[in-house]
């Protein structure tokens, strides 16, 4: 005892203070005075259990205070709660006093794991029997030790009562039956019983020396659990602040002797500054005031070193603390003189590294601090040394050299904790760290929901089935002085880790069996007092912590303001004053760009070096940025990221970094903003996402030849596995898509990656998995996650055999034992915090298994036979699979929390062409039009959910499936079998509407009718007849035959110029959704409302283009829109820059347009015919060039006042078109005399002189073209030579043309100009049917106005007179003036004063029609409509003569929605209001002057087969009865079919087996039934319903629904007192949102799904078993069970508050006064609308409310929170309000704005969003 307090008694400074501590020994015994306070010392039964060396050399004065008080209460008999902030204070105190008065002390840390049977008893088995085994209180209580409780606001509630009775009576009882009971009482007892009465009944005494002293931080201030009442008042409390200022100095002042006094005090008064009360009002933590000491014993070694440098360490305010927190500290640095830190230099390198010769486990560590080198001593591990710089497997970087040097200076006092975001490489920096120092690492990950218990020890059974206690790594870590290193702190319970205080502090621990592990010295001079060995230590449970035994934490950087409970998010604040006690921090500083260079370069030296800078540029520019989205995008490129990128390009250096980066950041399932601020990043450091070329040439192919695997271009050797049957085998279609994802995924393989596949459901991640492995022949371990996943399943599953427990290895151990590939399916399912385990396993190759065995990686040599590990196998690999994070998959983010430690590969649907052939394998026999409809209407309904109109991302599993059906039963219908898939939707009105919207839009006719058939009505067309002759005149008289003289030159040039050419999606429809008519498809050219459409041309596909091009040409301004017949995509080409600014009806620019033919697909002639502007366009490129056809076009023709001086149009030039396909155009003017023909691929003119003037030119082929002189209209034939080339000059021969009517007295007169003469034949078969007569002959189809079609045979090849044979109209359509049509044509059917410029009339030769766009007034409406039918309000009327079947018919094409304002120009283009032009074989495309694009499908050949596969689709339902027949085979046959009895009075007979003639039976003769012999109809009405019929509702039934409907909605009216036009008023706007309210509620519900989630609650009585708690189910304990239950709010968390919104309207006045230009009033009102609509309900989650500003004010209140409107009528009352406040012009936006966002912070809330629906020519 003496050598205690000598040294304590020798010290001089202790006698001027107020209490002393004495010892005073006396005849009865030793006695310590404190003050004038005495306490009789006694002899200790278990002197290893007093505390020893606890007590300083000088007991501060406060201290002794405490002690004195901690006396008093102990004399009587009281028990005391020592409450102060946390810290090791308190305990260091409670165990000073007890090594005072040498009383045994039982310690126990109290977590949130802590139960009852901690406190009392456990059941142990012994030999096959349970026993009680007494715990702490138990034994404390009856040996008469003190107990000392830490950590009591850990506890869970209810735990703690159970030692209510012990504190204040002394009595328990305990599971064992035995009883303890107060001293007294016993004594009392004692005198009328004998001692054996008493243990008979089985009392226990409780000693009188038993006492609690209990630690705890006050609560609310810090985070735990208040005190139950009830316990708090059994205790005497005592608040233990920091100690006061002065006795703090004088302890730094003895820690750092060397340290300047000033100095000194200046950091005391910062951390005393930081722990008063105002600064906790300001939110700031408290300062580890504890930790002081062991900064100033490093200040002491290194004075040189910076105070902030030092404060950083202990204080990492950078890290904790927002803006406004920095702000204070930074302020309170710089008051105490303290912001040094650039200043001063901070160690920059560690030179060397030896082993300490004086002092053992030491190791002598040179740092350079500036220019200086300092040694100093540090612990070190037990391995040799390793001198710095020497490993090959780490680049040293400057900041990771300084780094370093820091670490080793805190490694001299206390044990650290390094904070960095993930992949910045933490533990490579740790892995180093140890190794420099000769240390073993033990790494633990910690995980969310780890227990005290796997942190410590957990229990196991003996071969004999007793039950043990096997020390976890920590514990041995600690006993073997290894280098433990804590993976992931930011992620475990405070409450659990809060077991670790004590050993972080006091390098003490007490463990759940009963052992305790002290301090090294401790130890040593308990060893020496109590004179006992080793050995006798270890037997009474006594262990030393080695004195290297250190330890390292890696965190992630605490989010600031986020809430410190663990969310779902993961982000939290875990970083509070009691975490600050137990380390020293160090930042790990993200790389500067030029360290991370020479990291990559030093680590991956091949990779191709511009590559590295541009990654690292992109990487940076992320970084620095304050944009929220990038700084989230930067973290998926951790420099662990970019090191996998590199090791890749230099393995594959052709590979695109864009496509690096976005399978690095999974760009494919990013939000689509932060996608866009992804590309746009990409874009500004030039990383051009260059589409591979070789793409689309390279073989996706994947082949097996000799052991050797390639897929694409990469190739392996096919592995040769010893367990075959483990090699999945799948049924697998390759598709160019998938094998695209597999050769990637082969490369990462390679490179030895681990893989994450993360996608959508049901596009095929398992499918590729399986195949992928097949293909390698790799046997696959396979393990499905799910919610219930705990850290115990995914490793081991424990079950017990004949009483002891053994461990079943999972498939993950399996596959790590054996080599195989572990499939983890579904890993978002599983707890970010259980998968995080597999961090360690693919990172270092180790992980601690829960049976105590471990896995080590192969490389670790001394793996190998060691006991209880086992060796990665090289071969292991993990391939994981995951759903794309976020809505509507509410799994948790695997990507986020484990994404880089993988390489990631996005899974997507398969493109539609991939999708197609894949679909084609799994359905060969269904009609490519169906798959084609399925992968068009399945690919539209994909991209809605990625832009979140409907939440179910639908897969290709969907389709395949749908696809099987139809390849069964191919006469289903497409519009039966796709509900198979969308019958989920089909109760959700609004979902309903999407999807029908979008299948039919792609022609899948859901909901249609066999019988909606709506074709035009035919009539039938006059008689053929022969009308004349035409005579090609060739004589040999020179008179009849003229030349044509033609010169040659080439064109002039000039530009090119590039315009941008624009992508718009083209939202095609298709026309037969609903029912069936000639319309196939539509859609809208994004063309702005004055534009006016002049032409439209067609290009039909080719072998390589298979789809038709479609280019339409608008003016005012002059554009080009191209199309294909089948695209997703409208290019435009704007080019009013090119042409002179069109003045409102002073030039009228006309343009048509002329599509090329190979080789120069895609670009098209445009041609100006009022300036013959001829252009030449490059689609692709966007050129444009200026062809000048003659020298002097560059002037206009005419003089520029003549455009508006001459009321009649000047003749205009003309292009024909016909043979452009050959790259050849024809040029003339109206009223010329001149032929340019334009040689496009030669770049030649052909100029032509004419002795005529021409009116026009049609050509009827290559080399002969039909001329129509102006005046006369004389037709002449002009033949040339095929080829035009310079050499040969060849001469053009004019022909004339006579024509004779049969009948030559009428009509000669007046010659006849065509419409339209066809350049080709028509086919003999179609010429014989139109001709009704076998013939074989030359022939041209035209039409005029005078009739429907006229054939001329022989024309023009042969020279004898040519028959003219015609289809005559009844009159002639110039004489159909637009008098009584007028109405439908939009106001103008009189103001016509010229011909139109288009004549819309077209033939098409295999369909053996000419089809012409007539106006209304045109068409005999009264023919084709009946009298009681209105006629539709048409734009025009497409005229179909059909030449095969004599008809004629009117198709009406619908009026278009908007029409351009100059209507006058309009009527110059055509006569309708359409243009027209031939499609492919067997259809025309009109677009209409709105710009709407429509399809149609002429041909009688097409239309009928498009209506069988039409019908097909919508399914064969002939209406009969289903019949179920079971089929036995008896023996004896059903009677055979019979013609049965004959009625003699002929009565009707339905069913029966018996009669003739009957309906709807069986075996005999009769209709509509099954089996009779033959169809006999005995007149009777045939029993046949319709299936339609038997679905439908009867019409009563529905009236009623009706008027049930009705009637309510008037009550709630009348109830809600709203008027019908009231509802009618809001309906207007609620229907306008209803679809956006819909998705909005859809959200709302998945936050409060997830929010409500519920949780595992462990120790309950009831339940499902736990896992890890069968031990003690064997024992007997009760508390074994785990129950789904709500989580309650973990303490001390911020409660849940509603959401805090905001809604800011703009009422001012131009709301109002410019709604009839652009609807911005409406639009904000229907937006004010959905806000109040979506979150009706939602009301103790969201607390909203909407404000107005205007010119009057800023604050005009619609909408208060706490009276939200609550139906339809408030709802309205708000917009009406919103209308009349109306007032002046509003700019107070910006103020308002800013007044609000300040107002917000009055409110509770857990977050405040503020949104703003302002008109967009706000001013401010």
């Amino acid at each position: 005892m003496r050598n205690i307090l000598g040294a304590v008694l020798g010290r001089d400074g202790w006698t001027w203070r107020s209490h002393e501590v004495k010892l005073l020994s006396t005849s009865s015994g030793d006695t310590v005075t404190i003050g004038e306070i005495s306490y009789q010392l006694k002899t200790p039964r278990s002197p290893e259990l007093v505390p020893v060396k606890h007590i300083s050399d000088s007991i501060p004065q406060t201290v002794a205070q405490h002690l004195r008080w901690i006396m008093q209460k102990d004399l009587l008999g009281q028990d005391v709660f020592l409450i102060g902030p946390p810290g090791p204070l308190r305990r260091s105190i409670a165990m000073q006093y007890l090594e005072l008065t040498r009383r045994e002390v039982e310690y126990v840390a109290l977590s949130r794991d802590t139960t009852e049977t901690d406190l009392k008893q456990r059941r142990e088995i012994r030999a096959g029997t349970a026993f009680y085994i007494d715990q702490c209180a138990v034994r404390a209580a009856t040996e008469g030790r003190i107990l000392v409780l830490e950590g009591l606001e850990k506890a869970e509630r209810n735990v703690l009562p159970v030692l209510n009775n012990l504190l204040e009576n002394r009595e328990m009882q305990l599971e064992d039956g035995r009883f303890l009971m107060s001293a007294e009482r016993y004594d009392k007892l004692l005198q009328d019983h004998t001692k054996e009465e008493l243990d008979a009944w089985k009392i226990v005494r409780v000693s009188e020396d038993f006492r609690v002293i209990a630690l705890g931080l006050p609560v609310p201030k810090y985070k735990g659990n208040p005190l139950d009442p009830p316990l708090r008042s059994r205790f005497q409390a005592r608040d233990m602040f920091y100690l006061p200022f002065k006795d703090q100095l004088e302890l730094l002042y003895t820690a750092g002797p060397n340290v300047a006094a000033e100095r000194v005090s200046q950091l005391l008064s910062l951390a005393t500054t930081l722990c008063s009360q105002e600064s906790s009002t300001l939110g700031l933590p408290d300062f580890p005031m504890d930790n002081l000491p062991p900064a100033l014993q490093i200040l002491n070694v290194f004075p040189m070193l910076s105070s902030q440098q030092l404060v950083q360490r202990l204080y990492p305010y950078n890290s904790i603390l927002g803006k406004e927190g920095r702000t204070a500290v930074e302020g309170v640095l710089s008051r105490f003189e303290l912001l040094d830190g650039r200043h001063q230099p901070a160690p920059s390198d560690v030179l060397s590294v030896s082993s300490s010769r004086d002092v053992e486990h030491h190791a002598d560590v040179t740092l350079r601090v500036a220019d200086k080198d300092v040694t100093f001593q540090v612990p070190a591990g037990t391995k040799e040394l390793r001198p710095p710089h020497s490993s090959p497997a780490f680049i040293s970087t400057p900041s990771h050299a300084q780094l370093l040097a820091e670490m080793m200076q805190s490694h001299m006092v206390k044990d650290m904790c390094l904070i960095g975001p993930k992949g910045c490489g933490k533990s490579v920096i740790a892995r180093e760290f140890a190794e420099m120092l000769g240390y073993s690492i033990e790494p633990v990950m910690l995980y969310q929901d780890m227990t005290a218990r796997d942190l410590l020890q957990q229990r196991y059974t003996l071969p004999n089935g007793d039950t043990a206690w096997r020390p976890s790594p920590l514990v041995t870590a600690a006993q073997e002085g290894k280098l433990l290193l804590l993976d992931g702190v930011h992620r475990v319970n405070l409450g659990t880790l809060a077991v670790l205080a004590r050993l972080l502090h006091d390098r003490e621990l007490a463990l759940y069996d009963g052992t305790r592990l002290l301090r090294w010295d401790r130890y040593q001079s308990l060893k020496e007092q109590l004179q006992l060995t080793d050995q006798q230590l270890q037997e009474r449970s006594i262990f030393p912590i080695h004195p290297s035994f250190r330890v390292l934490a890696l965190a992630e950087p605490p989010v600031v303001g986020a809430s410190s409970s663990k969310g779902s998010s993961g982000a939290q604040q875990w970083l509070g004053p009691e975490l600050l006690t137990m380390f020293l921090y160090h930042t790990v500083t993200p790389l500067s760009r030029a360290e991370e260079i020479s990291l990559i370069q030093g680590l991956t030296p091949s990779v191709p070096k511009e590559a590295v800078e541009q990654l690292l540029q992109l990487t940076h520019s992320l970084r620095k940025t304050n944009d929220p989205t990038a700084q989230s995008l930067a973290s998926s490129l951790s420099t662990r990221q970019l090191l996998r990128i590199c090791r890749r390009l230099s393995q594959y250096p052709e590979e695109s970094i864009a496509h690096a980066v976005n399978k690095a950041c999974l760009s494919r399932f990013l939000p689509s903003l932060a996608r866009a601020s992804l590309q746009k990043n990409l874009a500004n450091c030039s990383i051009e996402d260059t589409p591979d070329s070789a793409e689309h040439t390279r073989s996706h192919s994947c082949t097996v030849k000799d052991g050797v695997l390639t897929i694409g271009s990469v190739s392996s050797p096919v592995y040769n596995p010893s367990e075959k049957m483990k090699v999945p085998d799948v049924l697998f279609y390759d598709n160019p898509q998938h094998m695209m994802v597999m050769e990637d995924m082969l490369k990462d393989f390679l490179l030895g990656e681990h893989l994450l596949l993360v996608g959508n459901q049901g596009v095929g991640k398992n499918k590729i998995v399986d195949r992928f492995l097949h293909l390698l022949n790799r046997p696959r371990e396979y393990l499905q996650l799910h919610r219930d996943t705990t850290v115990q399943t995914l490793t081991l599953q424990p079950s017990v055999r004949d009483g002891i427990i053994v461990y079943e290895d999972s498939p993950l151990v399996k596959a790590v034992k054996l080599g195989h590939i572990l499939v983890i399916d579904e890993a978002d399912k599983a707890p970010t915090n259980v998968t995080c385990i597999l961090k360690t396993l693919v990172e270092s190759g180790e992980m601690i298994l829960a049976d105590g065995r471990r896995i080590v990686s192969g490389s670790h040599a001394h793996a190998q036979g060691r006991p209880n590990t086992i060796a990665m196998h090289p071969d292991f690999r993990m391939l994981v699979l995951a759903n794309r994070p976020g809505f509507p998959f509410l799994g948790n983010d695997f990507f986020g929390a484990l994404g880089d430690i993988f390489s990631c590969h996005a899974v997507d649907n398969p493109k539609p062409q991939a999708e197609l052939a894949m679909l084609k394998q799994y359905g060969p026999n269904v009609p490519d039009a169906t798959l084609q409809k399925l992968v068009g209407a399945f690919g539209e309904l994909r991209s809605m959910a990625d832009q979140g109109t409907i939440t179910y991302p639908y897969s290709t599993r969907e389709v395949v499936n749908i696809v099987k059906h139809l390849q069964k039963f191919p006469d289903e219908g497409l519009a039966n079998v796709v509900r198979n898939v969308f019958d989920f939707d089909s109760y959700n009105k609004d979902m309903r509407e999407v999807l029908i919207g979008a299948l039919h839009k792609h022609g899948i006719p859901i909901g249609a009718k066999p019988s909606s058939v709506n074709l035009a009505k035919e009539l039938p067309l006059p008689e053929v007849k022969m009308s004349g002759y035409w005579t090609t005149n060739q004589g040999g008289n020179a008179r009849r035959k003229l030349l044509c003289p033609t010169e040659t030159h080439p064109i002039d040039i000039k530009g090119p110029v590039f315009l941008r050419v624009q992508g718009y999606p083209c939202n095609r429809q298709e026309s037969r959704a609903l029912s069936f008519s000639e319309e196939k498809a539509h859609w809208q050219i994004p063309m702005n409302e004055v534009n006016i459409i002049c032409d439209v041309t067609t290009k039909d596909g080719t072998n390589t283009h298979k789809h038709t091009q479609l280019y339409v040409a608008t003016c005012n301004p002059v554009s080009l829109y191209a199309m294909k017949e089948r695209g997703e995509t409208i290019h435009c080409m704007e080019l009013y820059d090119v042409f002179p600014r069109t003045i409102s009806g002073v030039w009228q620019p006309f343009v048509t347009v002329a599509a090329l033919g190979s080789p120069l697909d895609g670009q098209v002639v445009l041609h100006e015919e009022q300036s013959n502007t001829v252009l030449h366009l490059d689609l692709v490129t966007g050129a444009v060039r200026r062809l000048m056809l003659s020298q002097d076009s560059d002037q206009p023709s005419t003089k520029p006042s003549s455009w508006w001086s001459s009321k009649e149009q000047q003749g205009g030039h003309k292009m024909c078109r016909d043979f452009a396909h050959k790259n050849w155009l024809l040029f003339y003017k109206e009223d010329g005399n001149h032929l340019e023909v334009l040689d496009v691929l030669e770049g030649r003119v052909h100029s032509i002189s004419l002795p005529i003037n021409l009116k026009t030119v049609f050509l009827v082929a290559e080399d002969r073209w039909l001329l129509v002189e102006s005046n006369t209209n004389k037709k002449f034939l002009l033949t040339k030579p095929m080829h035009m080339g310079a050499e040969d000059s060849g001469v053009c021969q004019l022909h004339t043309i006579t024509e004779d009517s049969v009948s030559s007295g009428h009509g000669a007169s007046e010659l006849c100009v065509p419409q339209m003469l066809s350049c080709d034949q028509l086919p003999n078969e179609n010429l014989s049917v139109a001709l009704n007569q076998k013939i074989v002959s030359p022939n041209r189809l035209l039409a005029d106005t005078g009739s429907y079609a006229q054939v001329i045979v022989g024309f023009p090849d042969l020279m004898s007179p040519n028959e003219v044979y015609t289809f005559k109209r009844p009159v002639d359509l110039s004489e159909k003036k637009g008098g009584e049509g007028g109405g439908h044509m939009f106001f103008r059917g009189g103001l016509r004063s010229s011909s139109a410029k288009q004549t819309n009339c077209v033939s098409l030769l295999s369909a053996n029609q000419v089809v012409r766009a007539v106006p209304p007034y045109q068409v005999p409406l009264k023919e084709v409509y009946p009298k009681d039918v209105t006629p539709p309000m048409a734009a025009a009327y497409l005229e179909v003569t059909d030449l095969n079947s004599k008809k004629v018919k009117y198709i009406p094409v619908p009026r278009s929605m908007t029409v351009s304002p100059y209507t006058n120009w309009l009527s110059k283009v055509s006569d309708s209001d359409v243009i027209l032009a031939g499609l492919g074989s067997g259809g025309v495309v009109t677009v209409d002057m709105g710009g709407y694009v429509r399809l149609w499908e002429t041909g009688l050949d097409n239309l009928q087969r498009s209506l069988m596969e039409w019908r097909n689709m919508i399914g064969t339902e002939d209406g009969r009865p289903i019949q179920i027949t079971v089929q036995r085979d008896s023996g004896l046959d059903v009677t055979a079919p019979k013609h049965g009895k004959i009625d003699p009075n002929n009565a009707p007979h339905v069913g029966g087996n018996q009669w003739a003639g009957g309906t709807g039976g069986r075996d005999t003769a009769g209709l509509g039934g099954k089996g009779g012999p033959y169809r006999l109809d005995a007149g009777h009405k045939v029993y046949q319903v319709s299936q339609a019929e038997k679905d439908a509702v009867p019409e009563e039934i529905r009236r009623a629904a009706r008027e049930m409907g009705e009637k309510a909605f008037k009550e709630r009216l009348k109830e809600i007192d709203m008027s019908e036009y009231d509802a009618e008023t809001y309906e207007r706007f609620s229907k306008a949102v209803r679809r956006q309210v819909q998705s909005l509620r859809i959200i709302l519900d998945s936050l409060q799904a997830k929010g409500k989630e519920r949780q595992w609650l462990k120790n309950q009585a009831i339940g499902e078993l736990d896992d890890a708690k069968i031990i003690d189910g064997l024992t007997g304990e009760k508390a074994i069970y785990k129950r789904r239950g709500e989580l309650d709010p973990e303490l001390g968390s911020p409660q849940q508050k509603p959401k805090r919104l905001r809604v800011l309207a703009d009422v001012s006045g131009s709301m109002y006064r410019f709604n009839g230009v652009d609807g911005r009033l409406e639009r904000s009102m229907e937006a004010v609308c959905m806000v109040m609509e979506a979150l009706e309900s939602y009301e103790h989650k969201f607390k909203y409310d909407i404000v107005g500003h205007s010119g009057d004010g800023f604050d005009i209140e619609l909408v208060r929170a706490d009276k939200v409107p609550k139906d339809n009528k408030q709802r309205l009352k708000v917009l009406k309000v919103k209308v009349y406040k109306e007032c002046s012009e509003g700019f107070y936006s910006l103020k308002t704005s800013r007044i609000i966002v300040k107002n917000k912070a009055d409110y509770f809330a857990d977050f405040a969003y503020c949104g703003l629906f302002l008109k967009h020519n706000s001013r401010d």
